[in-house]
């Protein structure tokens, strides 16, 4: 199963913090947002993650590469400019079957 994560935006709210690291990669605890939720998606049964960036995306690209050190394969889709909340989704090709979107600074159980 595919997941798309949402994880492009400015995190203004967090600001001064994330004009130097992008929001999935504040820390909880020991290991960044995005990590936790990563490990709970392969969990899941979650095989391939599509990671939608812009804002710093250089440095989510940086720490989580192709995802194998997570056991999940991970790739990438660039937003030149931003596209909203859910603009990119559209943006991402090959979801023709059921897939999970989130956003990547978001923990749940």
């Amino acid at each position: 199963m595919k997941a798309v994560v949402l994880a492009g935006g400015k995190g203004a709210r967090l600001a001064p913090y994330t004009t130097i690291l992008p929001k999935p990669l504040m820390p909880i605890g020991d290991m960044p947002i995005l990590e936790v939720m990563l490990h709970q998606m392969k969990e899941a049964g979650i095989e391939h993650v599509i990671l939608t960036v812009g804002h710093l995306s250089e440095l989510l690209h940086a720490f989580f590469k192709d995802g194998s050190q997570f056991g999940i394969d991970i790739t990438y889709s660039y937003e030149k400019c931003p596209l909203g909340t859910a603009g990119p989704i559209a943006m991402v090709d090959g979801l023709t079957e059921t897939f999970l979107v989130s956003n990547g600074d978001v923990l749940t159980t």
